[in-house]
């Protein structure tokens, strides 16, 4: 009888493991299924997507949030001057940081204007951006963006068309 025990408890625990849930693996809600890139289509799916291509460091990404004559201007506070470049210069910088960073953070927050029509639109947005470099050489910026968008009006895709930084 004892042995006849022993082979049931032997049979029925690893049943008793297999078949219970792994509270460390939970498992997935695929009910409501959450898009974390978005088609563009509208401003905050841009926002959204250049939040994407910064979390994951994706130059294919954020080069689709450009336009081809795409301009970024920010102020030299040292020399007093405004600083422009152009697209392929923002590619090969924004490239520069996603490779030399460990990790990338940015927050969106309130649109403080947006004004336009529904091909072109003006949007004054703050943001925080972290990025850590390594674990003692982190970086917070607060400012915020002044953003000529454009909207394809064949397939209703927003670019961004100037970027004025206006961080300090």
């Amino acid at each position: 009888m004892k042995i006849l025990i022993k082979i049931l408890l032997s049979a029925l625990i690893p049943l008793h493991f297999i078949s219970c849930d792994n509270i460390f693996s939970p498992k997935l809600d695929n009910s409501t299924p959450v898009e974390i890139l978005t088609d563009q289509t509208t401003i905050e799916g841009l926002f959204q997507n250049f939040k994407y291509s910064y979390t994951f460091k994706d130059t294919t990404v954020y080069g689709n949030l450009l336009t081809e004559n795409f301009l970024f201007i920010y102020r030299d506070y040292t020399s007093g001057f405004d600083v422009s470049w152009d697209r392929a210069t923002d590619m090969r910088t924004t490239n520069g940081l996603f490779q030399n960073s460990q990790k990338l953070e940015v927050v969106w927050n309130n649109i403080i204007y947006q004004g336009g029509d529904s091909l072109n639109q003006n949007v004054k947005r703050s943001f925080n951006l972290t990025i850590t470099f390594n674990p003692s050489d982190i970086v917070r910026l607060n400012g915020f963006v002044d953003m000529n968008l454009v909207r394809n009006p064949d397939n209703g895709i927003w670019k961004i068309q100037k970027w004025r930084d206006e961080s300090f």
